[in-house]
């Protein structure tokens, strides 16, 4: 399932569905094997929203706690609020917002109406010293295939 699939399901009860395959020689899949884990998730259980408004920009932002954020690990979800406020605050919206195994431990996915408004929100965020960020632009299937297009 692509990002684009998951952030626009046609219905609320949308899954994403992960399955893994027993390895064959070599860690190759072995296309005869039937699945041997596999997963369900659905959208809204993910905490993402299944409405995207299609005029505004999706960016995904990878945070790591500092040092004083680790501190403060017990007020982790009132600053996960105060966030989501400083993102409506400046005219975007919050889509999803995860805790992460690896190297970042948190994932960030939200809509602003510009690049400019993004980056104060993801400023305002990194301002109180609580995580570092590293965010991303995503385009939707649909933009992907207009600027390739226009190659």
């Amino acid at each position: 399932m692509s990002l684009a699939d998951a952030l626009y399901p046609q219905d609320a009860a949308a899954t994403l569905e992960v399955s893994v395959a027993a390895p064959g020689p070599r860690g190759a899949e072995r296309p005869d094997a039937a699945p041997v884990a596999a997963a369900r998730l659905t959208a809204a259980s993910a905490g993402m929203e299944t409405r995207h408004d299609l005029a505004v920009a999706i960016y995904i932002s990878l945070m790591k706690w500092t040092s004083p954020g680790m501190g403060g690990m017990p007020g982790w979800r009132d600053r996960l609020e105060e966030g989501e406020r400083m993102i409506e605050q400046r005219g975007g919206k919050r889509l999803g917002a995860y805790v992460t195994l690896g190297r970042f431990d948190l994932v960030e996915i939200f809509e602003a109406p510009d690049d400019e408004t993004a980056y104060q929100c993801i400023v305002a965020v990194a301002r109180t010293g609580n995580v570092t960020t590293e965010t991303l632009r995503a385009f939707t299937r649909e933009e992907a295939e207009a600027l390739i297009k226009a190659l």
